[in-house]
């Protein structure tokens, strides 16, 4: 993408809505995508870092003025910088806070979809993390004169809860905190034009450490204290991964009007350096965009859940990223079979020039199904059933059994002309009646065999070249007894004698017919048995993938809990952290769960796939009458 474009705005009836433009782009991206998200309050720079972030020092629109320019969520896609075969995509979001708007739930969306799509959230503040900082990041500005505000009401981190649902049925005393953590993007505070010294007392610290200080929380249970400490427990309890960066001021006030012209030289040393420390940490820190169940989703399937999302939204309900999982497999899966297939049937029809060998068509189609599975795995999504897949499966094998049928009888025809042409004198010579003689029968004889001959050499490779010879011989049987019993100069025994030959050659020539028949029901077997493994092992390696994401996801979340529970043991939070152990050991008890649950997952898998499988015997028939004799009941 040459420059940003609009995702998400609002439609001419004042909702929110995917734009198709943008939409279209993450369609056409296959591979992982990093999405690392920004916001904060209008006019305080976010735009500028994610043009760093973009390697670029103009893209999303920055604006010299008070006046806000970002307007919803604008996109932007760039390979990423260190991360092979993945896209990073950089969305910039509407200041919060802007009292031109007069919307008060429009700011919120915007903030929930921020957390719902990205994979990194940064919050992008000016001055100092205070506790009117924390406020911000809590209530719209146009709520600030109220009398009375509702601590509850009207926040950006507070309403996540009320605004976002992880599982579609909570118990009302149930915990939601480790669910929120599993699905949370990791949280990045960027402090803009930051003057002071970072130092604790007497002692330097660090940005991450001044950051954990401004969540501290109080002791106490007053409205006030409660107010104080609200949004800095929701950071602390929804956010398993924060991190601080701290920015001088990038130019002076004359110079900050035109950031998208300066040069790298005419900004701040100090302030240049720390942005290239904030885009080395989102670049090798930033994790591909997961969902529930630890599933790395593509660009396609990103467009997919910002729909799913944003219609959420404009039917007036909660977005709930269960069902949202469920609604994208679905919006996924037969996308992934749509692809899947077309992918095969690109690499078949591009490579295979028919007639051909059937093993050499089989090795086609062995590449060309790999291919495609991986399509498949790659894209699908939730079908823990294998329901999906087993629809690929037989579409996969019903094109094989077409292009092999069209590859029989492009090799019948081909036999047959080249029969036609060979046995052309032999037919000639019929017609005249010039076998119907004394001695007819050895020339006939002698003649057939020269011609059978003939067309071996000119049609060996072709899988159709001794059945076609068959019928050819068996249809000239009748003649072959005329032309005996006609020849005077054999006698009885003789024609006997000849009579039980050529029912020999005949019988020998169909043997041959139905041998070359079978090596196509053995490579058939073959074919479907590689189809089997090919399934079972792609299948296989994408649970171990995603069992380990969720592995290493639940490793993270159970850090941060334990780090969570040691602080407020620290700060004298007794009870607080009897809670969190509650939680720690709940979080435990689902991961050792998981542990003793894949095995039995990953032979359900074997199961399904192996049946799916089966469905397919006994592999390919050629659609000709007088075929039989298969293998395949010695086979099994």
């Amino acid at each position: 993408m040459p420059a940003p474009v609009c995702l998400i705005e609002n439609d001419e009836n004042g909702k929110l809505c995917v734009k198709k433009q943008a939409k279209d782009i993450l369609d056409g991206i296959k591979e992982p995508v990093v999405v690392v998200s920004v916001v904060g309050l209008y006019r305080t720079g976010k735009s500028y870092i994610m043009n760093r972030l973009a390697g670029q020092q103009s893209g999303f629109a920055l604006g010299s003025t008070i006046e806000s320019k970002t307007k919803g969520i604008w996109m932007w896609c760039v390979p990423h910088p260190t991360k092979e075969g993945h896209t990073l995509v950089l969305l910039d979001t509407e200041g919060l806070g802007d009292v031109e708007k007069g919307d008060e739930k429009h700011d919120t969306w915007i903030f929930c979809l921020a957390v719902l799509l990205s994979s990194t959230l940064v919050y992008n503040s000016l001055g100092t993390i205070d506790n009117m900082a924390l406020e911000k990041l809590q209530y719209p500005s146009h709520m600030h004169n109220k009398q009375t505000i509702n601590i509850a009401e009207c926040s950006y981190i507070t309403e996540l809860t009320e605004n976002i649902r992880v599982k579609a049925e909570v118990s009302r005393d149930e915990d939601q905190s480790a669910d929120f953590m599993h699905v949370f993007p990791s949280f990045v505070w960027a402090v803009r034009d930051f003057t002071l010294e970072l130092k604790m007392g007497n002692k330097p610290i660090t940005s991450d450490e001044y950051l954990e200080s401004a969540l501290k929380l109080k002791p106490g249970s007053s409205d006030q204290i409660e107010r104080f400490n609200l949004p800095r427990r929701c950071l602390r309890h929804f956010f398993a991964v924060k991190k601080c960066f701290v920015f001088p001021r990038p130019a002076s006030t004359q110079n900050m009007r035109r950031m998208e012209q300066l040069t790298e030289e005419e900004l701040d040393s100090e302030f240049l350096e720390q942005a290239k420390t904030f885009c080395r940490y989102i670049y090798d820190s930033a994790k591909p965009k997961i969902v529930s169940g630890g599933r790395t989703i593509t660009g396609t399937a990103l467009g997919n859940l910002a729909e799913v999302y944003i219609e959420a939204i404009r039917s007036g309900k909660v977005p709930c990223l269960e069902n949202a999982v469920v609604s994208l497999a679905k919006i996924q899966n037969v996308r992934a079979v749509e692809q899947a297939l077309e992918s095969y049937m690109n690499k078949m029809l591009s490579m295979a020039q028919l007639p051909m060998d059937p093993e050499d068509l089989s090795n086609i189609h062995k590449v060309a199904e790999k291919k495609a599975i991986e399509v498949f795995i790659t894209m699908s999504f939730n079908d823990n059933d294998q329901i999906y897949q087993q629809e690929l499966m037989g579409k996969i094998h019903n094109e094989y059994q077409d292009m092999c049928q069209q590859n029989h009888e492009a090799s019948l025809m081909q036999c047959e002309e080249a029969l036609r042409e060979v046995f052309d004198t032999l037919e000639k010579g019929i017609s005249d009646g010039l076998y119907l003689k004394t001695g007819g029968y050895r020339q006939y004889r002698d003649k057939l065999a020269q011609l059978a001959n003939e067309y071996r050499a000119r049609t060996q490779s072709q899988i159709m070249c001794e059945e076609v010879l068959s019928m050819h011989l068996k249809a000239k049987e009748e003649i072959g007894n005329m032309i005996l019993q006609a020849d005077q100069s054999l006698s009885a025994a003789e024609q006997e004698k000849e009579v039980q030959r050529l029912k020999n050659e005949i019988l020998e020539q169909r043997q041959r017919g139905l041998e070359e028949q079978n090596r196509l029901q053995v490579q058939a077997y073959k074919d479907m048995q590689r189809t089997h493994d090919e399934h079972v092992n792609q299948i296989i390696h994408q649970m171990e993938r995603e069992h380990e994401r969720m592995r290493r996801d639940n490793e993270r979340v159970l850090e941060a809990k334990l780090k969570e529970k040691e602080t407020l043991l620290e700060q004298g939070f007794q009870k607080e952290a009897a809670r969190m152990q509650s939680e720690i050991d709940s979080l435990k008890a689902d991961m050792n769960k998981q542990e003793t649950s894949q095995p039995s997952t990953t032979s359900k898998v074997l199961d399904v796939v192996g049946t799916a499988a089966t469905l397919f015997l006994p592999g390919f028939i050629p659609k000709v009458a007088g075929f039989g004799l298969s293998l395949l009941s010695k086979l099994f």
